[in-house]
């Protein structure tokens, strides 16, 4: 009684405003420097296309295999302790990253340190959305749901968009000392700002977020034994799903073609013009694609939660899929006009990241209603979230090869204008996959007549 009136106590003195805002801006900043900034710092430093892409996708791992150490967390420490390690973790990670670009080898030193970010990250995210959850009630979890999914945007925008911007800044303000020495000087300076930010945030969280898990309430959790075994039953009961097999192919090609899209754009964005690219500048970039693009996706994201509350996810997925990859032609036009008018290009792009925001709820949703359903709903719906990163992880990875190869085989220069071609081709699957997908349950989460859980 008494552990219950301290945590109530303890949860009254730390509004959720004080730290679920910068508590999710510290879990999307890590992931979208890594996915998308770390692209174009290395396109500027000089590394081959087919490395890029291959290494920055294989990097992003522990964000699919986070569900298998989840439950062991708390074996050890607290939530809290998890949070704050791990963003101290990252922004010194960061900093390291930073005087590593000056080094011979900085390549594959820079790729092991960004491992170290990705398995820090990966596990803030476990922690982090523990303490939501385990600190806020059902209704404070609800009403600051709005805050945590806004915060983690801004991180988006501000890393792609800002960042980007503010790397483009650098490059041009010490132009005189060589390109490859200006980018290595202006990509210094922005992974020291991500350090910096990263460890201020850590030592915010030491004080701003709450932890009502005592010392004595750690005594009660399961041995390690006893969590490996009721993690192996969690596995086989996902697998025993009605469907499962069909799920989590659709999962994988719902995103299949967004996989090769992902790691190309930026680096055919930022190619010269005589080398099929677009030409365009890290500031252009960062304004285009990281600012506008990032806004449009958040806008897409919003109307496609009213569009499936009026007709039902069933009526509405095949539709949705058709927005979510339909736009991806943007990018086949631009390689092969290559317009020289920035708001032509900026109209592209942020038409093509609205497509994206607005189909891509359609497959959150369907994880959250017709595969997570059941006993063990929120570990199902992670490994679902797992599954469909391995799946946009194995294209990104072979996007630069893929991309090089197209190139050399039609005699094009980058290999940018077949390889979006190839793309919407690789669009089919999705569309063939989604129109005969089967539903489980009702709008109501009920099952369908005919229909049952587990085979």
């Amino acid at each position: 009684m008494c552990n219950k009136n301290l945590a109530m106590n303890n949860t009254k003195k730390k509004s959720p405003i004080s730290w679920v805002p910068t508590a999710y801006f510290a879990m999307g900043l890590p992931f979208v420097v890594l996915n998308m900034v770390t692209v174009l710092m290395f396109k500027g430093l000089e590394v081959d296309d087919k490395l890029i892409t291959f290494w920055t996708s294989l990097i992003l791992l522990p964000w699919t295999l986070k569900p298998l150490w989840s439950p062991f967390l708390e074996l050890f420490r607290t939530k809290k302790f998890f949070v704050i390690v791990t963003q101290l973790i990252t922004g010194v990670t960061f900093g390291l990253v930073a005087f590593a670009l000056n080094l011979s080898h900085f390549f594959s030193i820079s790729i092991a340190l960004l491992a170290i970010v990705a398995f820090s990250g990966a596990t803030h995210d476990i922690a982090c959305d523990g303490v939501y959850m385990s600190e806020l009630s059902n209704e404070d979890q609800a009403k600051f749901i709005g805050w945590q999914g806004a915060f983690y945007n801004i991180a988006k925008i501000l890393a792609t968009g800002g960042l980007v911007y503010l790397a483009g800044y650098f490059i041009e303000l010490n132009a005189d000392a060589g390109l490859l020495t200006a980018n290595k000087r202006a990509w210094m300076i922005i992974l020291l700002i991500l350090s910096v930010t990263m460890i201020l945030l850590g030592i915010y969280h030491l004080f701003a977020l709450p932890s009502t898990q005592s010392a004595s309430s750690r005594k009660t959790l399961r041995s390690n034994k006893e969590v490996m075994k009721e993690l192996g039953q969690v596995l086989m009961d996902f697998f025993r799903k009605t469907h499962i097999t069909y799920y989590i192919c659709f999962i994988i090609l719902y995103r299949f073609a967004e996989g090769f899209v992902m790691k190309i754009v930026p680096l055919f964005l930022k190619a010269d013009r005589e080398m099929g690219g677009l030409g365009l500048n890290e500031k252009e970039i960062g304004l285009y694609y990281g600012t506008y693009g990032a806004a449009a996706f958040v806008l897409g994201s919003l109307l496609a939660g009213y569009y499936i509350a009026r007709r039902g996810l069933k009526k509405t997925i095949f539709s949705l899929c058709c927005i979510f990859n339909l736009p991806f032609m943007v990018y086949a036009l631009f390689a092969y006009f290559q317009p020289e008018s920035g708001w032509i290009i900026c109209s592209g792009i942020v038409f093509e990241y609205f497509g994206y925001g607005f189909g891509f709820v359609g497959l959150s949703l369907f994880m959250m209603q017709q595969v997570a359903p059941g006993k063990h709903q929120m570990a199902h719906y992670a490994f679902a979230s797992g599954i469909m990163n391995f799946g946009v992880m194995i294209p990104g990875m072979l996007s630069g090869w893929v991309c090089e190869s197209l190139g050399t085989w039609f005699d094009k220069p980058g290999g940018y204008e077949p390889f979006f071609i190839f793309v919407l081709i690789a669009t089919i699957p999705a569309f063939l996959i989604t129109y005969f997908l089967p539903f489980k349950y009702d709008n109501g989460g009920n099952l369908i007549e005919g229909e049952k859980e587990y085979v």
